[in-house]
């Protein structure tokens, strides 16, 4: 029996795709919401959950790292997913014939010149799978979807025109949670990232004095992002990732240093970085290099 990866949204949605690519083996698990697949790992209903939790181009996920934290779920692996888009259609409909294209509102926003520049008006629907879905059922000539080409192939729609994405560096990154990831074993030629949380305590300075032990002990933070807690203007939470592993002893004394300043800590999960993160690591250094010859 299968093992059963559990995602958001409609088949055919891109972390549908997410799973397909790097998880063939195991049975994808649409879930309504990101609650719902948070829900199917802790119950046992699911041995992962592929997360979103940011884009290149539209920023992060809403409310995922609200949810991070709360989930008691640890992070296995992080995976980026190249976000192509496709315009697709019912059987019998052209571009000629095509006069509205329906999905999420980011997806659109994303191919905003290339609609305009095939004289397509852009229509507002949930998500884009659920908006394929709509399309293989509405079943005319003049609506089409902008989805992934799973999505084409789940609903038996015809892809009227491939890649119609603005920009060609447009990527979702994803974190594969389950219940009991272990921390990796520390290898010294491999490159990995440690995600965590934490509150500063309430004294001046006190998220500046916090960070100081990463930078005097070389740790590289990749991110930083802050968010409230409970609508209050004065809890807030800090979600991070640092290129390392809790074996260097760099990172060990970086933490030691964030735990006198702050109230609570909790490590989200170690795991090894995705080749897509150290290729894009490799091209932004060779730009520097070039732009200082």
């Amino acid at each position: 029996m299968k093992q059963t990866i559990a995602y958001q949204g409609e088949p055919g949605a891109y972390s549908h795709l997410a799973c397909v690519e790097n998880y063939p083996d195991m049975e994808p698990l649409p879930c309504y919401s990101f609650e719902e697949a948070f829900g199917a790992v802790a119950d046992g209903k699911a041995a992962r959950a592929m997360i979103p939790v940011e884009n290149t181009l539209a920023g992060r996920v809403a409310d995922i790292h609200y949810l991070l934290p709360e989930s008691h779920l640890r992070i296995e692996a992080e995976k980026f997913l190249p976000i192509h888009h496709f315009l697709m259609a019912a059987k019998g409909a052209s571009l000629e014939t095509i006069k509205r294209a329906h999905s999420h509102v980011m997806a659109l926003g994303q191919c905003r010149l290339a609609l305009h520049r095939l004289g397509i008006k852009a229509a507002h629907a949930q998500d884009t799978a659920g908006a394929a879905k709509m399309i293989a059922e509405k079943n005319n000539a003049e609506d089409a979807a902008v989805a992934s080409k799973l999505a084409a192939e789940i609903y038996d729609l015809d892809v009227l025109a491939e890649n119609i994405e603005d920009a060609s560096h447009n990527a979702t990154r994803f974190l594969v949670m389950s219940r009991d990831a272990d921390i990796p074993a520390y290898e010294k030629d491999k490159a990995y990232v440690t995600s965590f949380v934490f509150r500063v305590r309430n004294i001046p300075a006190a998220l500046y004095k916090a960070m100081g032990g990463f930078a005097t002990n070389g740790v590289n933070m990749t991110k930083l992002e802050s968010y409230q807690l409970g609508g209050s203007f004065t809890a807030t939470r800090f979600y991070a990732d640092v290129a390392a592993h809790p074996n260097e002893y760099a990172l060990k004394l970086a933490m030691e240093e964030l735990a006198f300043f702050s109230t609570e800590i909790k490590i989200l999960g170690t795991y090894e970085a995705d080749p897509f993160r150290l290729r894009a690591v490799a091209d932004t250094q060779a730009e520097c290099t070039n732009d200082s010859l």
